[in-house]
């Protein structure tokens, strides 16, 4: 039987490297499985912030992949203020931090490019696509955001071809994300914000979202929302789970936190209790590193290295991914953080479904009653804490401490096969 074509708009591609490119790389490589072909729409000459080449190896071979220019304004952004680098990846300094050349640039970013500064592909690409559409049979067409502006092809392609199934994938929110009400909008630039989600909401057949908050909220709003969570690779995790990685654990009691960190994600309550123990507890000083691998934002660092944790911290800087999973595996802890306000008790990190599958016990922050929390119980993997908590996450790092010095830290994670990417992708075929 002939498969079905999926053309799938996506800004993220190997080899770029970060949580966004995983999603519909592994649709994608497991999607035949399922009686779909994917081909995959995304820009010849893009901006990454971060690049990792392991990734390519989970590229389909003979996929199809069409690529068209894009412009990108960050190499201007860039010259007015170097720090403007995190902009593409969708941080930038807040509070003390902001020099006047970070607001200025927040200002412009916020104001001029709606709803971000990859929105000069949006025309170009809808022109191409249209033709090809027309030339070419497509069952459904799919835009990844963010950058939210690739769902505005969707909905340009929705208006010029109403029979098109267009799904409208979102791995973060748009106007709900927490660095929303960072970025300095007008009135009116907001109110284009909007209503350009709302468009998109309403025109999509079917909005996706990566968490069950999402998901509600995007109904409330008159999407057509379906939740299918992000992952974790079977194929990636199979050394993880391998029983001789235990010969490669840390010979420290190690809390690792894997990723990239910035500002509006900054536990500086953990911290403080880190700072505490290494005071207090010559013990947990003598046998305790706090494990980073990859981009920590420079200020987070700074503050750290004026502490007691200084000369406990190992920083690797940005690894593959293939690196990264084993430097999860050989962690006795690890570490995840959301935003702390309740409008992102929705986001899921990715990461937190390939930090369930080595096992390990997660400490995670976040607001209350957030779904990393609700996984994190079903899974029985960890604790969530809120940004306010202090004694408890002391508490809690301590016991893990006296578990790891005695050698009963074990792993005993359960329930987490519905998030491997293969049951992921089933679950998206049947909605396909």
């Amino acid at each position: 039987m002939e498969q079905k074509k999926i053309l799938i708009i996506t800004y993220y591609w190997p080899p770029a490297g970060g949580p966004g490119v995983q999603r519909w790389l592994k649709f994608a490589k497991y999607l035949p499985e399922f009686g779909w072909k994917p081909i995959i729409f995304t820009p010849e000459n893009p901006s990454y912030p971060l690049l990792d080449e392991s990734l390519l190896k989970d590229v389909p071979e003979n996929i199809e992949i069409i690529k068209t220019k894009i412009w990108e304004p960050y190499q201007l952004a860039e010259k007015l203020n170097k720090s403007n680098k995190k902009f593409k990846a969708g941080q930038f300094d807040v509070g003390k931090n902001q020099s006047w050349k970070s607001k200025l640039s927040i200002w412009v970013r916020g104001n001029f490019f709606i709803p971000d500064a990859r929105v000069f592909w949006v025309k170009p690409s809808t022109q191409f696509l249209e033709q090809y559409l027309k030339e070419n049979k497509i069952d459904v067409v799919v835009t990844s955001g963010p950058p939210h502006s690739l769902h505005l092809i969707g909905l340009n392609l929705k208006k010029k071809l109403p029979n098109l199934k267009w799904i409208a994938d979102f791995r973060d929110p748009w106007t709900e994300i927490s660095y929303y009400k960072h970025l300095k909008l007008t009135k009116s630039s907001d109110k284009k914000h909007h209503q350009l989600e709302s468009e998109v909401f309403k025109n999509a057949d079917i909005t996706l979202a990566t968490s069950y908050t999402d998901a509600e909220n995007f109904r409330k709003n008159g999407a057509n929302a379906i939740c299918i969570t992000n992952g974790f690779d079977e194929t990636d995790a199979s050394e993880t789970l391998n029983p001789s990685n235990s010969q490669t654990l840390e010979q420290k009691f190690t809390l690792s936190y894997i990723g990239v960190l910035e500002q509006l994600r900054n536990p500086e309550n953990l911290w403080k209790a880190l700072d505490n123990l290494v005071k207090t507890n010559s013990d947990f000083a003598k046998n305790f590193t706090l494990k980073f691998a990859g981009r920590i934002d420079d200020k987070i660092l700074s503050s750290i290295e004026n502490s007691a944790l200084k000369n406990h911290v190992l920083n690797l800087g940005y690894i593959s991914h293939d690196k990264a999973i084993l430097e999860m595996a050989k962690s006795s802890v690890l570490l995840i953080t959301n935003f702390p306000n309740e409008s992102s008790k929705g986001i899921i990190p990715g990461k937190i479904f390939e930090y369930l599958a080595t096992g390990k016990q997660i400490i995670s922050f976040g607001p209350n009653e957030a779904d990393v929390s609700k996984i994190l119980t079903e899974t029985k993997a960890g604790k969530h804490f809120s940004y306010d908590d202090s004694e408890t996450i002391k508490n809690f790092i301590l016991e893990k401490f006296e578990l790891w010095k005695n050698g009963n830290l074990v792993e005993n994670t359960q329930n987490i096969e519905q998030f491997s990417r293969k049951n992921l992708t089933k679950k998206l075929a049947e909605i396909l």
